[in-house]
């Protein structure tokens, strides 16, 4: 077995729970072993990702083995090359960098066991499936949200923090945030005051973005226009700081139970829910599909610069305060309770 590192406990125990399974092949394909690699289970939202799919594969009547690489690429390429050596009928991979995981596809392509690509593409690689919400709409949902709330009487000064550059969601967030705030710029209603990238999306590397920005231009700020509930949770802590937090209006992305509560306490404006549990049960049910050797047949694509990947994109969902109990908590992805 694979030695793990301490950070992905959880992953530990999930091989340790499925040990047995292993061997030089799984005999049965009614009983397939799903294989998913994870960026990262440090954000709340991957988390349920994980429950989610692990679940839904479980009533399909197939096992999962995950490994989180803790936003390490070469740790995700090992773990995904562990995965293909132990003979899992799928791979799930959720990459850190969708650029640094060609080859570890490759591997995968020559021991011939299929590849869906989730939530973040994996590009220039033979991939089977890829799974996500419309990326570029989530940034024109974040942007929207901004547009329809800009201060009146004066340009409103924005502070703009994207994801990280090696993540391809983060530039389609930024690539829908463009759509919407370009012809703003332009008509001179926004004036972005700062902007930059958080690396591996680090809550603590969002508030140095934020620190710049307050240092760059006082108090005089409107909005920031976060990728994510933890980029926005790192500004806010800045934001706090210099007591300006609730002053200014800040977006998010996932709907994680702290940005929810930061909500309806009013110091987060927005955030975008993306129904996870959707998502992450289309991809079980898909693996354990082909696994059983019935793949799917999906109509849309995505070009990943080697080929139009099949792909399904799921709806996202704008939420603030005032929808909040008829989006997130109908949904049950959080309860009342939780909120308070």
């Amino acid at each position: 077995m694979t030695s793990l590192r301490l950070p992905t406990f959880r992953a530990a125990v999930a091989l340790a729970a499925f040990a047995g399974c292993f061997g030089t092949a799984f005999a049965s394909k009614d009983h397939p072993v799903i294989g998913l690699s994870l960026d990262t289970l440090k954000e709340e939202r991957w988390q349920h990702d994980r429950d989610i799919f692990v679940e839904a594969a479980k009533k399909l009547g197939a096992d999962v083995v995950y490994l989180s690489a803790n936003s390490d690429d070469t740790v995700q390429v090992r773990d995904v090359e562990s995965l293909i050596s132990k003979g899992v009928d799928v791979l799930v991979i959720a990459p850190h960098n969708g650029d640094a995981m060609g080859r570890a596809v490759k591997d995968a392509n020559d021991a011939k066991i299929p590849v869906i690509a989730y939530d973040r593409l994996i590009k220039n690689a033979n991939i089977d499936y890829y799974l996500s919400f419309d990326n570029v709409k989530v940034g024109e949902a974040q942007a929207q949200y901004v547009a329809d709330h800009l201060p009146a009487g004066h340009k409103a000064r924005v502070v703009r923090i994207y994801g990280a550059q090696t993540d391809n969601n983060a530039v389609l967030f930024k690539q829908g945030q463009d759509n919407v705030l370009g012809p703003l710029i332009k008509a001179g209603k926004i004036e972005v005051i700062h902007e930059d990238w958080a690396t591996d999306w680090r809550p603590d590397a969002a508030k140095k973005i934020m620190n710049a920005a307050i240092t760059k231009a006082g108090s005089n700020i409107d909005i920031v226009l976060a990728s994510n509930d933890g980029t926005a949770g790192g500004a806010i802590q800045a934001l706090i700081e210099e007591k300006l937090d609730g002053k200014v209006l800040v977006t998010g992305q996932d709907a994680e139970l702290a940005a929810c509560q930061r909500i309806l306490r009013g110091t987060q404006a927005m955030t975008v829910y993306k129904p996870l549990k959707t998502l992450a049960s289309h991809a079980a049910e898909i693996a354990v599909a082909i696994a059983q050797g019935h793949p799917p047949v999906i109509t849309d694509t995505i070009d990943n610069g080697q080929k139009k990947v099949p792909a399904i994109f799921e709806k996202v969902v704008s939420v603030d305060k005032d929808n909040m109990m008829s989006t997130v908590v109908a949904a049950g992805f959080h309860t009342a309770d939780e909120l308070k």
